[in-house]
């Protein structure tokens, strides 16, 4: 047992979850993994001093390029996803960063939802196009969209799914197929909120799975991290780029952090499901409550997609009220005992937080008057995006009860 465990197509994924990646240390026999906090490391052959000549060294020789901690959470969440390999960042959008800036130069085209989590969307809007990279923004929900805004430069259709912070869904087998059959060369999935316990993007055709390792994967909200996930030779090409230039590595402490996390993921995703369906349906049953989108109820528009695509409906939610969210939101600052009211999600421990319409639309989405118009049909005036964790079901309806009058 000294050499890492990849993927086993026998194993359960609650198996995979705890084993793959990880083996006994041949030296000190310890069960756990290492936690190697080594920058540099001293090569058993002769290499060359560039990264560029250690591409046939199968060792380590500088963390910015690979080290054996964050090697193991690679092995580990590529066997969760059906990968070939896997790589690691420093969070969530130097993942995507990494993936969108090394796989697109000047002239390029690509296409992203009108409405998805504010990092990438901001990325998209305020960055990219300094960069020459032309970006269009579309309802991916709608296969006839996407579509159209196919063009002969594109090279690249970013799905998340479901969304933040609307909660809509969108087909990944159904886009890919379309995306590639037009030409597209590749097709990612932030797939942050189902996690790969709910949907696995590669086995339906995407191209990249994009995760914010700091929400579900780690899920104690005390460690960053993000990964990009798909085919060796392409991760091997993006690495030399996207790791060594770019630069925007994760540490080993916190490889080691998400390592942890991601063994108890399959028990925790259950947990996470089993008290978010009873929340989603007190909810929805609330006077106090106007509409909620979970993708386990089926009230929500696209709950036959989700039965399809999704192995777990995932912990997160939005929802709206019938008295302004502001004035709720400032109850809950002072009120709740168990939920807290803070951003991020994925956590062991229950988050909530309101999202103003008025407020990502200036900030960060920048709609025009057809896609805002589209924005509010889901949205309203603003939404509670609700993360709900572990604890008992009982006791966090008990808290928002109190919050919601």
């Amino acid at each position: 047992m000294a050499g890492p465990k990849g993927r086993n197509e026998t194993w359960a994924t609650e198996t995979t979850a705890v084993h793959a990646g990880e083996f006994v240390d041949p030296a000190t026999r310890a069960s756990s993994p290492n936690l190697v906090m080594s920058v540099t490391f001293a090569p058993e052959t002769l290499t060359g001093f560039s990264a560029r000549d250690e591409q046939d060294y199968e060792g380590f020789v500088y963390g910015r390029v690979s080290s054996p901690t964050v090697k193991q959470l690679e092995d580990k969440l590529a066997a969760l996803e059906g990968a070939e390999a896997a790589l690691c960042f420093g969070s969530g959008v130097a993942a995507a960063h990494a993936l969108i800036c090394g796989r697109l130069g000047k002239g390029d085209h690509l296409i992203v939802p009108d409405a998805n989590y504010v990092g990438i969307a901001e990325l998209a809007r305020d960055t990219l196009p300094r960069f020459g990279i032309e970006v269009s923004y579309v309802d991916v929900s709608v296969p006839e969209e996407v579509e159209v805004a196919i063009r002969p430069n594109t090279r690249m259709l970013w799905l998340e799914t479901p969304a933040n912070p609307t909660m809509k869904l969108c087909d990944i087998a159904g886009l890919a197929a379309l995306a590639h059959a037009k030409g597209v060369r590749d097709v990612a999935v932030d797939s942050t909120y189902a996690t790969p316990i709910a949907t696995q993007p590669l086995a339906l055709g995407a191209d990249f799975v994009v995760h914010s390792l700091t929400k579900y994967i780690c899920g104690h909200g005390d460690a960053m991290g993000g990964a990009v996930i798909g085919r060796k030779v392409e991760l091997d090409a993006l690495n030399l780029e996207a790791s060594v230039h770019f630069g925007g590595i994760l540490s080993p402490f916190n490889a080691w952090l998400i390592l942890r996390g991601a063994a108890t993921l399959p028990i925790r995703m259950k947990a996470h499901q089993e008290a978010a369906m009873k929340v989603a349906q007190f909810l929805e049953t609330h006077p106090a409550v106007s509409r909620v989108f979970y993708p386990g109820l089926a009230s929500h528009p696209q709950h036959g997609l989700a039965k399809r695509q999704m192995k777990n409906f995932s912990g997160m939610m939005t929802f709206q009220t019938k008295r302004p969210g502001p004035e709720i939101a400032a109850r809950m600052v002072k009120e709740l005992e168990i939920i807290h009211y803070a951003v991020s999600l994925g956590h062991h421990r229950s988050l909530i937080y309101w999202i103003g319409t008025d407020d990502i639309q200036a900030s960060t989405f920048r709609h025009d008057a057809n896609q805002l118009r589209r924005y509010r049909e889901y949205a309203g005036d603003g939404v509670f995006r609700l993360s709900v964790g572990i604890e008992g079901a009982d006791d966090l309806i008990a808290d928002l009860a109190k919050t919601l009058g």
